[in-house]
């Protein structure tokens, strides 16, 4: 497995977002134009990219947001060839292993569907140094993109600014995990479609 390949699905970092948005559009890649309507929430395309030949990208978020200053984004992502979501799981947790060492705040949970092949991976991680500080939790799932290989991550992204902020989704990173995690796994994602 090519690992660079594999973080460019996975590795949603908090400057990597602010970065890319300047560079992108709001073109719809995966035939997913959105509102996606999750949570009681309708999460509209706000963002697009294609950065390689294989991996597409897009962001949504809920009116009166935007994916330079979200505090809710719903992510669709997709990697045609022969990733598999075990390994695109594993390619996010080596990066947090990595950020660990420079990030006390990253941690993260693995769930796996062996009947569907479907993984939910929750994390948290920050950016100490930002100001404002910035905390993020993610939940991503990985599913198969298609029977000959791809993979597809559906995601749900909670941000705090500031360091009450922060420190108020810390101390209840319980109930936001208890509200989103499960409804994510059960989620009936939109189909992805696109051209090798």
């Amino acid at each position: 497995m090519n690992l660079l390949r594999a973080t460019l699905v996975v590795a949603v970092t908090l400057l990597a977002n602010q970065s890319l948005a300047q560079d992108a559009d709001t073109e719809d890649r995966l035939g997913v134009p959105g509102p996606i309507q999750f949570q009681n929430t309708a999460f509209a395309l706000a963002w697009s990219s294609k950065p390689t030949n294989n991996t597409y990208k897009q962001e949504y978020v809920p009116a009166g947001q935007s994916v330079e200053s979200f505090e809710d984004m719903f992510l669709v992502e997709a990697v045609t060839g022969s990733l598999t979501p075990a390994e695109a799981a594993t390619a996010q947790i080596d990066f947090l292993k990595q950020r660990k060492a420079t990030d006390p705040v990253v941690n993260y949970a693995i769930l796996h569907n062996e009947k569907t092949g479907n993984i939910v991976l929750d994390f948290v991680l920050s950016d100490l140094q930002a100001d404002p500080v910035i905390v993020e939790w993610n939940a991503y799932r990985y599913a198969p993109l298609k029977n000959d290989g791809g993979v597809a991550l559906y995601g749900m992204s909670r941000r705090a600014y500031g360091e009450a902020d922060a420190k108020a989704m810390l101390r209840g990173l319980k109930a936001i995990r208890d509200a989103d995690l499960e409804p994510l796994a059960l989620f009936d994602v939109p189909v992805i479609s696109v051209e090798d």
